[in-house]
């Protein structure tokens, strides 16, 4: 049979009983049909859905410190934005957290190994770990994403959702009409 009208993945997968690159038996496959599943073992885990982070108002808790959460059930991810001379202080919390730099540069503390971080690095900061984050003469954009969502950015929302957090007007950031599952545009000290 041709190749025409398969997956690439199924067009140029590895024979079964090929060794991998630490010696172990694997089949290509066999592995993507594991990693690509289509039956479901377990409940859904709700509606998917689209987010143009663009559209999200970044809301500042630290001047300079933007944050653009998007919010999943058991994940989230934060698009943060650091002006010049901008500090992320020292802090600790539970969720497990990755950060990836997208532009710019940051100078990151991860429990006093200190390292400038610039495009393509990422940091892994286990639960309780401390950490800050500052950039000092350019701007950084980045990534956190928190596992599972950060608790206290989780309520920072919920609180804008509400309209009882003073000084956070509603706006751009606030979830589209029928969107339930899409929470505000929210931060909080600390975010990195």
């Amino acid at each position: 049979m041709s190749d025409a009208g398969k997956l690439p993945s199924e067009a140029d997968g590895a024979e079964a009983g090929t060794t991998d690159a630490l010696g172990a038996e694997a089949t290509r496959a066999g592995d993507a049909a594991s990693h690509f599943a289509t039956e479901a073992l377990g409940d859904r885990g709700g509606i998917g859905r689209y987010v143009n982070v663009d559209t999200l108002e970044p809301v500042e808790f630290v001047p300079g410190l933007g944050f653009r959460p998007v919010v999943g059930q058991r994940a989230m991810t934060n698009f943060v934005s650091f002006q010049p001379r901008t500090t992320a202080p020292r802090h600790v919390h539970e969720e497990e957290q990755i950060v990836i730099v997208l532009e710019g540069e940051l100078t990151f503390d991860l429990d006093g190994d200190v390292r400038t971080m610039r495009k393509g690095d990422v940091a892994v900061v286990p639960s309780w770990v401390p950490h800050a984050a500052w950039t000092t003469d350019s701007r950084c954009l980045e990534i956190d994403v928190f596992c599972p969502p950060r608790r206290s950015l989780l309520e920072l929302a919920e609180a804008h959702a509400a309209g009882t957090q003073a000084g956070v007007a509603k706006g751009p950031g606030e979830p589209a009409a029928g969107d339930p599952d899409q929470l505000p545009a929210d931060g909080q000290t600390g975010g990195a």
